[in-house]
């Protein structure tokens, strides 16, 4: 795939790789746990497919791209950061997306993964040194031509440039650049000098997604492949009762019917033969305890979790004292459900096993994980698997799952040929990996000056950690993502006790957009709201006072405050709410703007956002990432939610999971504060105030506190 167009992070650094090869000169910066083979070529002086940067003698930078592209931007951001110390001519950058290797690790996550907003984040540092390192290279090459002192020399749009205005073009010099020693610290630009960095930029992307011609995972084709679709066990522990194999091989085009543990798979030589076998297949299914599964079930253990959580991830003060000298005392129980990710490209992976080696086709957002666990599945090495990333039609945590991957490896090595395994959106939608189902008991208190002076919130929910795979619960019990946004909340408050229950109903839990912080904002920023009101203080105000040493959420609070209007009357019939959150180094806080109808329908008419992340790499880029986010925190609090009835999931489809529609998105507005400070992540920050700050307009509007999600118009129609 390609398509053209102050140090903060402190990462160990293994050195750079330089070569010449085909006429190009190539530069790679190998970041923690590179292959062994990396660290050989270091040695040798030679170049993979892994190097970061490519010059070619007509003057065009190609930028390799080891993170994916799920609509995020980082086939634009990473080339930016590397073109930036580079001075290239960003007309003539192009970006390619790189292979599976330990050269393009995360040096967050210590693998090559695309989560948790880390991708600015991470390769900060390491590829502006990588630009910048080229750079010096091709000024040395040309101070060498030139016979002069390098300091004589300075960079602009692609050309070194001497006295008198002499100039060379990169291109020109890649030979001889390559064949000059690698700075061992390069010089970074301060932020003021910055021409691309910080400068809205149009994405590299867009106009292949546009045209036509970007290419999906389900784009992927090889010549001979099968179809695959699956029925899958609808409960953990499900077994097959009962099925008509012969019925299904009946259908034309079916080739195959192969059992594996969590399904039986259909292999067709189209879609449409493969969901008829499916179809004929009529698997009767034992679901054994799972079938006691239910929703009310489901509410039952947290409550539980919540009265019992003993893991305990802050306890400060004195919570008896602070109640008996309270002048004013609260209880509140928040829950939110589970919730599905809905990608708009179903899941799907196309995958090869043959003669030692095994390829796949596949968006994904763990490629480093994705080559190791294809690699056991398929019984090759490591490097006999080539992982192809294609773009990806959503991901939002989603794709960091490997059971579609895992089961499209398995199919083409039992039957012999080249697999697409395709999830319908039902398949999708019934398959786990949910945003966490949460409960939380709140205690609060105000002592006789209005201040908030004990917060006690008690925690049940099942544990990403334990059910991830790759993560272990501590010893303390505490799960950290099941506690984020609440253990670690910043607001001024003397006693404090957090604790986690863990509780396990059944369906498989996963990373969702914002992890935690998506249902703790909601819990915390409702509860704060509900302390407010009972301090009769506004809600601006009364988080301002906890908050007076926290510079970075008072900006954004009375900005978003400010551009809404906060303290002055909205229109006849609107009514507005606030919430801040800080998640993933970044600082977002957002205005919602609210009337109801006379059914009790909320109707969102405008959101303002703003929003502190740090230095910024494409302001273009934040703004639409806010608004997504926005968007996705909304289709949550107004419809989102996955339900159990005898033990299977009531939803299938946009039908009964809905999603915000272009006629109910509301006006968005988005305020960048200018920063200083180390970046912080965009995809996600955007998503947890949105909850708080609708259900807390609804408050105003209504008087109604509405403490559960999704929300209930029928609790908001007027008696």
């Amino acid at each position: 795939m390609k398509m053209d167009s102050t140090s903060t992070l402190q990462t160990s650094r293994r050195g750079f790789l330089k070569s010449s090869a085909g006429g190009a000169l190539m530069l790679s910066f190998a970041l923690p746990l590179a292959t062994k083979r990396a660290a050989a070529q270091s040695v040798s002086n030679t170049f993979a497919p892994s190097a970061w940067l490519r010059i070619t003698p007509d003057n065009r930078v190609t930028v390799l791209c080891g993170s994916s592209e799920m609509g995020q931007g980082v086939l634009t951001a990473i080339p930016m950061m590397v073109a930036e110390e580079l001075d290239a001519d960003w007309a003539l950058v192009g970006v390619e997306q790189a292979p599976a290797d330990a050269a393009f690790n995360n040096p967050l996550f210590g693998m090559q993964g695309t989560g948790g907003s880390t991708t600015v984040r991470a390769h900060w540092t390491p590829l502006r040194q990588a630009g910048a390192a080229a750079r010096e290279m091709l000024v040395a090459a040309a101070a060498q031509a030139w016979k002069l002192d390098a300091a004589q020399l300075r960079t602009e749009r692609g050309h070194v440039i001497g006295p008198g205005g002499k100039k060379l073009a990169y291109g020109a010099l890649v030979e001889s650049a390559a064949k000059q020693a690698v700075p061992a610290k390069p010089k970074l630009k301060d932020q003021k000098d910055f021409k691309i960095l910080g400068k809205p930029t149009r994405r590299l992307d867009s106009a292949a997604k546009v045209n036509g011609s970007a290419q999906f995972g389900i784009d992927a084709h090889v010549e001979g492949m099968l179809i695959a679709v699956m029925t899958r066990a609808p409960v953990a522990g499900a077994k097959v009762k009962s099925s008509d194999e012969a019925a299904a091989r009946a259908v034309k085009g079916v080739s195959h019917v192969i059992a594996l543990d969590n399904g039986v798979a259909v292999l067709a030589s189209g879609f449409w033969a493969a969901k008829k076998g499916r179809a004929a297949l009529n698997v009767q299914w034992d679901l054994g305890s799972g079938a006691e599964l239910s929703t009310a079930k489901v509410s039952a253990q947290l409550l539980d979790a919540a009265g019992n959580a003993g893991a305990v991830a802050v306890d400060n003060g004195n919570l008896k004292d602070a109640a008996a000298n309270s002048s004013a005392q609260l209880s509140a129980t928040y829950e939110v459900p589970y919730l599905a990710h809905a990608c708009m490209e179903p899941l799907n992976c196309t995958a090869w096993v043959r003669d030692g080696a095994a390829t796949v086709w596949v968006g994904t957002q763990g490629q480093g994980p994705t080559q190791q666990i294809i690699a056991q599945i398929a019984g090759v090495p490591t490097d006999k698997v080539q992982v192809h990333t294609t773009l990806l039609g959503g991901g939002f945590g989603r794709r960091f799952a490997h059971d579609f991957t895992i089961s499209a490896t398995l199919l083409s090595k039992l039957s012999g040929r080249p697999v697409k395994l395709i999830y319908e959106r039902e398949d999708d939608m019934a398959a786990g990996f949910y945003r966490p189902a949460s409960v939380v008991k709140f205690e609060g208190a105000l002592d006789d000056k209005g201040r908030t002076s004990l917060l006690r919130a008690d925690i049940g929910s099942p544990s990403i950690m334990a059910g991830s795979g790759f993560m272990k619960l501590p010893a303390s019990g505490v799960d950290a993502m099941a506690v984020e946004g609440l253990a670690d909340h910043h607001y001024e408050i003397p006693n404090q006790r957090i604790a986690y229950g863990q509780a396990e109903p059944g369906p498989q839990v996963w990373f969702w957009r914002s992890v935690g912080h998506s249902q703790n904002a909601f819990f915390l920023e409702s509860f704060v709201d509900e302390l407010a009101h009972a301090a009769k203080a506004d809600p601006l105000q009364f988080r301002l006072q906890m908050l007076a040493k926290q510079p970075r959420l008072r900006a954004v609070l009375e900005m978003a405050a400010a551009k809404a209007g906060w303290g002055k009357p909205a229109a006849k019939g609107i009514f507005r709410g606030i919430a801040v959150a800080e998640s993933f180094g970044s600082y977002v806080a957002e205005v919602a703007e609210v009337s109801i109808g006379k059914d009790g329908t909320p109707k969102v008419h405008r959101v303002v956002a703003a929003v502190d992340c740090g230095m910024t790499v494409n302001p273009l880029t934040i703004e639409h990432q806010i608004e997504s986010a926005i968007c996705y925190g909304m289709s949550a609090a107004l419809y989102g939610k996955i339900t159990h009835k005898d033990g299977r999931v009531e939803q299938s489809n946009f039908h009964d999971y809905p999603v915000v529609r272009m006629s109910e998105m509301p006006k968005v507005e988005v305020y960048i504060l200018p920063s200083s400070e180390a970046p912080g992540g965009i995809g996600e920050p955007g998503t947890p105030p949105l909850a708080p700050a609708l259900t807390n307009a609804i408050f105003a509007a209504t008087g109604v506190r509405l403490r559960k999600l999704p929300i209930d118009s029928a609790a908001l129609k007027p008696a």
